[in-house]
């Protein structure tokens, strides 16, 4: 299956924006044959715009979505992006994946919510996200959350074989970008594909270096650091499995009582 991801400024709130250019960066993906598209954390709406985020939260049904549905049917590829949640009064920092019929496959709530700001706007998720798409076990995780290896571990370990990772990482944490993400995608055998913001966004400054990795740690793709840009790979699943024949820190893992994620696979 080949990927893509695609690295963006923040809109600042212009959601009308953020719509046309998922509608073009997905028309240009799948012209090159790309079968899953990743857009950044909050996508839809920016992520440093102080209390206007309620005001541009919608249902995970909502308008927003409806409109990034039929853009993925007419171009006939699945879409994840990350954009505000509301759920009566409670909001999340989500992320909803698409598959290439326009149907909704999964949202994804963040669980581990970052600094003051997120917490105070946001409501925790509670569940982890695991779903098929196309043949491939797929989890999926935002920002912060992959900075845990107990997180990617926990979906590597319940059989998925790609983690998507929409992301808002600040400068000047770019160590996360350019180390953590292939450690994580190594040390757990799997595919992971790490799609950030880049620039600046009202006083928000973006790491950019967004990435699709490999399962023994190699970047199959990179972006810059500053600018947009769309990024893609073909994910083999035979390299899943030669890397997990020949170094699997998950079957040489040894059984402990005590640990969370109990005996691997």
């Amino acid at each position: 299956m080949k990927i893509a991801v695609y690295q963006a400024k923040g809109v600042g709130g212009d959601k009308e924006a953020a719509l046309a250019i998922l509608e073009r960066q997905a028309r240009r993906a799948a012209s090159r044959g790309v079968r899953l598209l990743v857009f950044p954390e909050l996508f839809l709406s920016g992520y440093a715009i102080g209390e206007a985020v309620a005001r541009l939260a919608e249902p995970a049904d909502g308008p927003s979505a409806a409109r990034a549905a039929a853009a993925a049917r007419r171009e006939g590829i699945a879409l994840l992006y990350g954009f505000p949640e509301r759920e009566g009064e409670r909001l999340y920092d989500a992320a909803l994946l698409l598959d290439a019929q326009g149907r909704l496959r999964g949202c994804h709530r963040k669980r581990h919510l970052y600094g003051e700001e997120e917490k105070r706007r946001f409501t925790r998720g509670e569940a982890w996200t695991i779903l098929e798409l196309e043949g491939w076990r797929i989890g999926v995780l935002i920002c912060l959350e992959v900075e845990f290896p107990e997180t990617v571990r926990r979906l590597a370990l319940a059989g998925a074989d790609l983690v998507l990772v929409p992301a808002a990482l600040p400068k000047p944490a770019d160590i996360v970008a350019r180390s953590v993400v292939p450690v994580r995608a190594l040390e757990n055998g799997v595919f992971l594909a790490y799609a950030d913001l880049c620039g600046e966004e009202g006083r928000a400054a973006y790491c950019g270096r967004s990435a699709i990795v490999g399962p023994a740690g190699e970047v199959l793709a990179r972006a810059g650091a500053s600018r947009p840009g769309l990024i893609a790979a073909e994910l083999d699943p035979a390299r899943l499995a030669a890397t997990r024949g020949s170094l699997s820190y998950l079957a040489e893992l040894r059984a402990d009582p005590d640990f969370p994620g109990g005996r691997p696979r």
